[in-house]
């Protein structure tokens, strides 16, 4: 088992209110968040244009102390991954449907001192991060199609977190398992039996009013399931 064995909520700040971002980001934060997750989508790669660098620096300069966990669904990530280094990313998420050579592209984001991970769609066989689980952080499991917010979870990704979870068991490797799209109260239990320890949630806790409450409660239900697991 990896040594990270907690549960840990990233809420998903593509959710958030941009007009009060930092606010909402700390209210998250509050409820039991433990770093925020920052989804960058180019327009290529994805069917949709998030946010980019400068405003990761703010971010930055409102919350130095949190952990920014960017997730580039970019063409090209090489390209920009030492712009977010330098705007104050922690860890770097890069899809491996993205990354022709996926190694020196994980390599390229710890030369800038950030931790590496890979992400993988829903239609992306756990296989193919074979070679490059021994040098990741982490793996991101996509439950929807990656572009938008709000989706209903797709539950064959269940099975590649359990997959997942069984191969670090057997190569005796310590990369930790998040998983991002449709993590809700009635999602949240199956995803953290399955292996998931980051729970990506955007719309579960920035969606209705009192982010903290939510984010608490969705927080005490993925401990819940964690403890009946054990």
């Amino acid at each position: 088992m990896t040594e990270h064995s907690g549960i840990e909520l990233a809420p998903s700040i593509l959710a958030s209110n941009f007009a009060q971002l930092a606010a909402d980001a700390r209210e998250a934060l509050q409820g039991g968040g433990t770093l925020l997750h920052i989804d960058v989508m180019d327009g290529h790669f994805v069917p949709n244009i998030t946010l980019g660098p400068p405003l990761v620096a703010s971010l930055r300069k409102a919350l130095p102390d949190v952990t920014f966990d960017c997730h580039l669904m970019i063409e090209n990530p090489d390209n920009l991954i030492p712009a977010f280094a330098e705007s104050g990313a922690n860890w770097i998420s890069v899809h491996q449907e993205a990354c022709v050579h996926l190694d020196r592209t994980l390599h390229l984001i710890e030369q800038h001192g950030c931790k590496p991970a890979v992400v993988i769609n829903p239609a992306t066989p756990v296989h193919t991060l074979d070679d490059v689980l021994d040098i990741v952080h982490h793996v991101l499991v996509m439950s929807v199609n990656p572009g938008f917010g709000g989706q209903k979870f797709i539950r064959n990704a269940l099975k590649k977190m359990q997959a997942l979870a069984q191969i670090r068991e057997r190569r005796g490797l310590h990369f930790r398992i998040e998983v991002d799209g449709g993590v809700a109260l009635d999602t949240v239990a199956d995803v953290v039996r399955a292996g998931a320890e980051i729970l990506v949630a955007g719309s579960a806790v920035f969606g209705h009013g009192d982010i903290a409450g939510h984010a608490k409660r969705l927080l005490e239900a993925a401990r819940a399931a964690k403890l009946a697991c054990a």
